[in-house]
């Protein structure tokens, strides 16, 4: 019994050792990242192992220069389209000293450099000038915005920035405005707004370009079907007069002429009107609409010329 205990145990720790790499670290990074500085490799375990401007990692309340042994608080913030908390390391090189808040911790592995005690956002860290110059100080800050579900995986993006600090004197702004400290920022601003498209609100737009089109062109489909029978009709009337009907009936000169020439000016207007439209890239139904117009007004001559030459019929005779 005791030997299936130790078996089932170094099955377990196995297990155990097995899983380890595919957990988070809630509680801060190591300082190590296989033979590395965390903060010059990144958190290469998360987001496929490089880094993503779908993160935008920024430190505000950053001195332009530091003033010697003048103690600054600033505050690291990162920002995602989907991912809210995260972790951060940011080191110094050692050129100050770091002073961790609330949700940070100074490293154990490297007293020098901060990271998260916890998932978080918003830190607001303190970082101490040296006591003498000694040239610009060089930060690394390397932030990972997680998905919060305690593995290593493809969800979780991360980031680096890296600024500088000048020493002091190496900066002087002639202007009214305090711009001694500034807000550095690294990332995509652009990718934080990401819409999720909406399946039922896609459906609700396209149901609304339908009912826009045919709001729009359903007077328009309706006239233009109406002018093709109207023509159709008419083709099929001189088609019946003549063959059973005798012939159209004769028109005197002293009404055909003025009658002539009203039809043969709203032929022209209604041309020009086809002719504009197709010229100037109308829709194609304003244009057919007016081309059977056109025809129509076209044979209204046509009827006139033909009734006036038609003979004289006497319908009156005893």
């Amino acid at each position: 019994m005791q030997r299936n205990t130790r078996f089932i145990t170094l099955i377990f720790l196995f297990a155990l050792m097995l899983v380890a790499p595919a957990l988070g670290n809630p509680n801060g990074p190591p300082w190590d990242n296989g033979g590395k500085d965390i903060v010059d490799t990144g958190c290469t375990c998360h987001g496929g192992g490089a880094p993503s401007t779908e993160v935008v990692v920024s430190i505000s309340n950053v001195p332009r220069a530091y003033n010697l042994s003048e103690t600054y608080e600033m505050t690291i913030t990162l920002q995602h389209a989907s991912n809210e908390i995260g972790g951060f390391v940011i080191y110094d090189y050692g050129t100050g000293t770091f002073t961790a808040g609330e949700g940070s911790k100074v490293m154990s592995e490297e007293p020098g450099a901060l990271s998260q005690s916890e998932p978080g956002n918003d830190w607001v860290i303190q970082w101490t000038a040296p006591a003498e110059d000694v040239g610009p100080a060089n930060f690394q800050l390397v932030g990972n915005a997680v998905n919060g579900n305690g593995n290593f995986d493809e969800g979780d993006k991360w980031n680096i920035l890296t600024f500088t600090i000048s020493e002091p004197g190496a900066t002087e702004i002639a202007t009214t405005e305090d711009v001694s400290v500034r807000t550095i920022s690294v990332g995509d601003y652009d990718a934080l707004f990401v819409a999720e498209e909406d399946p039922e609100a896609l459906e609700a737009e396209r149901q609304e370009a339908i009912a826009d089109d045919f709001f729009t062109n359903g007077n328009l489909y309706y006239w233009a079907t109406l002018s093709l029978i109207i023509v159709a009709a008419v083709i099929q009337g001189e088609f019946y007069e003549r063959k059973f009907g005798g012939g159209p009936p004769h028109l005197d000169k002293s009404l055909a002429i003025p009658q002539g020439l009203r039809r043969g000016a709203i032929a022209a207007g209604l041309a020009l009107l086809f002719a504009y439209l197709v010229d100037d890239g109308q829709p194609w139904g304003y244009a057919l609409v007016a081309g059977m117009l056109t025809l129509w007004a076209v044979y209204g001559v046509y009827r006139t010329i033909v009734q006036a030459r038609a003979p004289k019929q006497y319908t009156d005779l005893v």
